[in-house]
């Protein structure tokens, strides 16, 4: 297998030292660091893809983007399009917060309904769906931890 050589630059290889290094990053973006740093060192493709356990494919990918775009491009995801998100978390932690708290007069916990009702009043949410409502409160019920 032909082996395209890579070389990084000072500063990058400082970047890429630290995404390997500290901090919190996606598993991707690591891995993703861990093979621009093989490829610089010289480390056989074929190596890499078993030690990190990638494809030739990703491995192609993330040298071409290097190449063509430095380590921004080839270490951190690309912001992708589609609708953005209607509701942030400020908007969810207000949702959860109503969840947590006492229920409507008479009854012993709130339905979603009620909670719909509820979030409606709330400032900035006036057109919030059921649906909408559930997912929030599926995301903070179903985190790790809850037992």
């Amino acid at each position: 297998m032909r082996q395209t050589e890579l070389h990084l630059t000072e500063k990058d290889r400082s970047v890429i030292e630290e995404i390997r290094s500290k901090g919190i990053h996606h598993s991707r973006e690591v891995n993703r660091a861990h093979a621009l740093s093989c490829l610089d060192r010289g480390i056989p493709e074929a190596q890499i893809m078993d030690v990190l356990g990638i494809g030739r494919t990703a491995l192609w990918r993330t040298r071409s983007a290097y190449l063509q775009g430095g380590v921004d491009l080839a270490v951190f995801d690309v912001a992708r399009s589609g609708r953005p998100r209607q509701y942030d978390t400020d908007a969810e932690a207000r949702v959860t917060a109503l969840a947590c708290s006492a229920p409507p007069e008479g009854r012993q916990r709130w339905t979603i309904v009620e909670l719909e009702r509820a979030a409606r009043q709330e400032l900035g949410l006036g057109k919030v769906s059921r649906e909408t409502v559930r997912r929030m409160l599926k995301k903070t019920i179903s985190s790790p931890g809850d037992g």
